[in-house]
């Protein structure tokens, strides 16, 4: 009669067996040490990922509380104090860019580009708002790259002139890829939207027609673009396009009901006409 086999009989059996197996590992064997070798380059990489998501975070958080800040130009006659304050922000967020430079050095990029990647396009998304705000215009995948030079001696501090380092420093650079600079200006359109409410709550109806005009052009770009572009831009082109909607809906009240609603009710319309937008209805 066959020996019935119960789980208390097989745990212990693989207990068994596993210990077997330690004991005729030989740890000064070639693949042992190999496999050594591999297990202390996946722990390293691990971490430095970890490290990496961590920054990236941080830089997330800073640049949208550097967003918010920047919608309050919309409510104030000299916007210059608020922008000066978004650009000691933004030097801290350059900071925390330097340190993801100083763990990227020497790795490939491609490696650990995901562990940073949504805190680099909140970034371009910031700093692409404060440059319109400032200049009226898009800024450019150079520009952006040029402020993203750092010293390193001690610490990591951002190079904002073209001096020669002293010696024994360390020159790093971060590169800001081009589907991270066009994804970040992509969710720089939604910003430029709820700026336009803002300024019809305000009183300010030139605004409007302005930035329809802007979002306008970056949705000529993004179809240019297509199907040849990342996955990703091709997911938020839809919401450009709602964007450009309703700033387009608010540039027609303004045109053809602005004289019969009062200013100060103006935003009152917009906020309940963009509620009854359908959400999967996009732009022609």
């Amino acid at each position: 009669m066959p020996a019935i086999k119960t789980p208390e009989g097989c745990a212990r059996k693989n207990a068994d067996a596993a210990q077997d197996r330690d004991m005729s590992a030989n740890p000064s064997s070639p693949v042992f040490a190999a496999f050594k070798v591999f297990q202390q380059e996946l722990d390293t990489k691990h971490d430095k990922y970890e490290r990496l998501v961590k920054i990236s975070r941080d830089v997330t958080i800073e640049s949208k509380r550097t967003i918010f800040l920047l919608h309050r130009v919309t409510s104030v006659q000299d916007p210059e104090d608020i922008l000066n304050e978004a650009d000691v922000k933004l030097d801290g967020v350059r900071q925390k860019i330097g340190q993801i430079a100083e763990e990227l050095r020497g790795e490939d990029i491609h490696q650990f580009h995901r562990a940073f990647t949504p805190g680099v396009q909140e970034y371009v998304e910031a700093v692409s708002f404060q440059h319109y705000i400032r200049h009226r215009s898009l800024i450019s995948l150079e520009e952006i790259n040029a402020r993203l030079v750092f010293m390193r001696a001690e610490k990591i501090e951002p190079k904002g002139s073209a001096e020669t380092p002293p010696p024994g420093a360390q020159v790093l650079t971060f590169q800001v890829t081009p589907s991270d600079y066009l994804l970040g200006v992509a969710d720089l359109t939604g910003e430029l939207m709820r700026m336009c409410i803002s300024s019809v709550g305000n009183g300010d109806i030139d605004t409007p027609f302005k930035l329809s005009q802007f979002l306008r052009q970056i949705h000529d770009g993004f179809s240019y673009i297509g199907n040849t572009g990342p996955y990703e831009v091709s997911k938020k082109l839809h919401t450009l396009r709602q964007s450009l909607g309703k700033v387009e809906d608010a540039c027609y009240t303004l045109r053809v009901r602005g004289s019969e609603i009062p200013k100060h009710m103006l935003a009152d319309v917009f906020s309940s006409r963009n509620t009854l937008i359908d959400p999967e209805e996009g732009v022609v």
